[in-house]
Parts: structure tokens; C-alpha cells; sequence
């Protein structure tokens, strides 16, 4: 909201003179600045990014997205973008470019078995809070006939063997299995 808007400011320079007229203005000047902020949330609402509360809401209803209660209003956000970003025909190349909006482009692998009928996606434990999403976007663009194998990329010896066994010591064993190990 840039410009306060007052009623008097349009009332003709000899009216604005009348204490009556006055105190109107003064009066309704609320009423008309929460109009204001109202109008500019109406037109922040269309966009995804610049929604309000009221705007993720309406956007959820429209989508058909169940909003889970301990979602902050970014990852709403980050949901619906998902589900508008989501185009016909879902080709691979398509899921590829949807799993890295989701898990960042080296946050995922996919494994594609033609004669088995299966699907092999791995998300990278960093992008593990996004497993349900992943889960949900799968059921939506796979065809019915494709078996869906998700799951999480564990850590490996590979990632492990550069530290020392004294310094894995201080972890247990699911620890360093299923947690990002900086």
C-alpha cells in the first residue's frame, strides 16, 4: 500500500472547512484503509508467492491439497508451485525436471526397468522432508500399469569411508544410516 488515501482530500476546498464533514472523513478513514490492504490481498492472492493465508487456502481448495497442520505457509506455497508446475504429457524427461524442483537437481535417482513395469525413484536423505510429496506427485503422473519403488538414499560406505572410525564412534549405527553426517 503506497498511497494513504484521506476522504477529506477530495472533498472541495471550502467544504473541507466544516467540522462535520471533517469528523466524517476522520471517521470512515479506518474503514477505508482496511478496504485498501483488503484490495491489495485480493490481488497479492493470485499469486502463489505473494499469498496471503486466505489466498494459500483458496488455492489448496482449488487444487484438491489437504494441508497438513504442522505446514508452514512456505511449504504450502512450495506445494501448490508443485502441483501447477505439473504438465501433460508426463514423460520421463517431465518427472526428472519435477523431482529436481522437489529435491534439488543431485537430490534424487531414477531407474526406469521397461520390461519389469517399474519405477525406481531414491530421494537423498537431504531432501527426505519431502518424501510424502514425492510420494503424492508419483501416484498422480505414473501411469497405473508402472509399479512405483520409492524410497530414501541411505548413507553408503562410500560416503562413509573418509571418516575415521573414531569419529564415526560418536554415532549410532541408525544414525549413520539415516542422517545427514556433515
Amino acid at each position: 500500500m503506497d498511497r494513504i488515501i484521506r476522504l477529506t482530500d477530495y472533498l472541495p476546498p471550502v467544504l473541507r472547512q466544516v467540522y462535520e464533514l471533517r469528523a466524517i472523513g476522520e471517521a470512515e478513514d479506518p474503514e477505508l484503509r482496511e478496504f485498501q490492504r483488503e484490495a491489495e490481498n485480493v490481488r497479492a492472492d493470485q499469486f502463489v508467492l505473494q499469498a496471503t493465508e486466505n489466498g494459500v487456502a483458496r488455492w489448496e481448495h482449488i487444487l484438491g491439497i489437504a494441508p497438513k497442520g504442522t505446514d508452514t505457509l512456505d511449504s504450502r506455497k512450495f506445494r501448490i508451485l508443485t502441483r501447477l508446475n505439473e504438465q501433460l504429457p508426463y514423460t520421463i524427461r517431465m518427472l526428472r525436471r519435477q523431482l529436481a524442483s522437489l529435491c534439488g537437481p543431485d537430490g534424487y535417482s531414477v531407474h526406469v526397468d521397461l520390461e519389469n513395469f517399474q519405477l525406481t525413484v531414491k530421494i537423498n536423505l537431504i531432501a527426505k522432508s519431502n518424501y510424502a510429496d514425492v510420494a503424492e506427485l508419483l501416484e498422480r503422473v505414473v501411469p497405473l500399469n508402472i509399479l512405483i519403488d520409492l524410497s530414501l538414499l541411505y548413507n553408503q560406505h562410500s560416503t562413509l569411508a573418509a571418516s575415521t572410525h573414531g569419529q564415526l564412534a560418536s554415532f549410532t549405527h541408525s544414525q549413520l544410516r539415516n542422517e545427514v553426517l556433515s
